[in-house]
Order: C-alpha cells, then structure tokens, then sequence
C-alpha cells in the first residue's frame, strides 16, 4: 500500500506578546502618517480648508468626474503593470512620483491637473507593491478591493489620529460588480483629497516645488496607510486571530484603551 502524504505541519498561532507588539507599531504607524500631512501644509504655507477651496469652480466640479475616470483607469493599469515592472521599493516609487509631480506642478493648473491621472496610477501600484511585500497576491479580487480601499482613508492634510479608519474594514464576499461599486463609493471623497493635491501643486511661486513635495507627501502617506492596512490582515492570518477582533484592539489602541483577549 502506498505510505500516507506527511501531515502538513501548521505554524503555532504568535503569542499574544508580540500581536501586541505588532499591533502598537501599526499604531505607531498610523500616527506618524500624520506628521507627513502636517509637513507638507508647512512647505506649501496653506491650511486643508483654503486649499480645498482654492481651485475654480470649472475644475471643482469636474473633480468627482474625473477622479473616478482616473482611478479606474489606474485600476487596469496598474494591475497590468505588473506584468511589465516588477515590484519595486518604496523610495523608488516615491521618487517617481516626486518627479512627476515637480512637472506637473511647473505648468500649473492645466499640466497638474495631465498629471493627475497618472500620479494616481502610480499611487494604485504603490499600494500593491506593498500588499506584495505582506504575502499578498494583487491578482486576487479581494486584494485589488483592498488595494483601492487604502484610498478611502482620508489622506495626508486631513488625517487625524482615530478619526477616520472606515478604510480598515472587515472585508465582504467579493465581485467584480462589488468592486466597481467602491470605486463609485470612493471616487467622491478621493476627489476631495485629490484636489487639495491639486490645489497645493499650484500655490503661486512656488510651482514645482510644491509639486514635488506634494506629490512625495501623498504617496508616503498612502504607503504608510497600505502598511496599517495589509499589516493587520497578515497579523491576523498569522496570530490566528479574527480580522474583527484585531481590529477592534486597533481602534481601541487608538484612544488609549486596551482589550483584553482573555
């Protein structure tokens, strides 16, 4: 008769040691993704609410529009692109971006708002870079829906500790149809945090400057955030803990509390 397969071995659950451990530099991570926001307003001499309202009307109200256009084109293409350019490290990526939007910022509104798009193809592709570098496969439908829920967190000039973790969601069943519905779902706050990019690309004098700065705040903080966000998901398949549960020690971490697992 033929031997039995061996028995597959299953790592032991971690100790609750070091799930505390690692959910406190998630925390750790999570607010230090703040100060980026706070840094980048300094460099541009501006405060969220004047920049959100700094563009004009025309383009305000085409930004809805055009952001949704420009995140599900970001969403094919950078998930394509990873056929072409393997995964590459974060201060490669920021870099790139930095660039981008030191050119985009150079001509003003109109060569910032050519850039939008492709910046946010860019930041799509960072965030699966960094669900790669948590054992995660962008392939799947339910990692690309993740990938596009990091945007759903406020962004960098207007992030505030504790206040805004919808994006850190238990995750449903997921479709094709369900995820283009979270685009629709997202797309108007990303408008929002996307023309404050806008806005502060094209704060007078300072052009590519501001661009560039602009343009390196948000993909670090987006980086920072896809971190918090695959990082409790590979905690939670590691330490053998309901992503739920984890998540609620989060945001209990989050206000000075502590749960107790028992």
């Amino acid at each position: 008769m033929p031997a039995d397969p061996p028995l597959e071995i299953l790592p032991a659950p971690l100790p609750d040691e070091e799930v505390d451990a690692r959910l406190e530099m998630l925390v750790a991570r999570y607010k230090a993704a703040g100060n980026i926001g706070i840094q980048l307003l300094n460099a541009v001499g501006g405060q969220a609410e004047s920049l959100a309202t700094g563009l004009p009307e025309p383009v305000r109200a085409r930004m809805g529009e055009a952001t949704e256009s420009a995140l599900r084109l970001a969403m094919e293409t950078a998930h394509l692109s990873r056929g072409i350019v393997e995964g590459q490290p974060g201060w490669l990526t920021r870099a790139l971006t930095t660039t981008m939007g030191a050119a985009g910022g150079m001509g003003g509104l109109p060569t910032a708002l050519a850039e939008l798009p492709v910046t946010t193809t860019v930041l799509l592709r960072a965030i699966q870079d960094v669900a790669v570098e948590h054992g995660f496969d962008p392939r799947e439908a339910a990692v690309r829906y993740d990938c596009i829920e990091v945007f759903a967190s406020a962004g960098p000039l207007d992030h505030d500790d504790g206040a805004d973790l919808a994006f850190l969601s238990t995750r449903m069943t997921v479709t094709g149809p369900a995820l283009q519905r979270l685009v629709s779902k997202i797309a108007p706050k990303l408008a929002t945090v996307l023309g404050q990019k806008l806005a502060a690309q094209t704060v007078p004098v300072l052009g590519a400057a501001a661009g560039a700065a602009t343009n390196y705040a948000y993909t670090r903080y987006y980086q920072q955030m896809a971190a918090v966000h695959f990082g409790l998901r590979r905690l939670a398949i590691e330490a053998d803990v309901p992503h739920e549960t984890l998540l609620r020690d989060f945001r209990a971490r989050m206000r000075g509390q502590r749960i107790d697992r028992g």
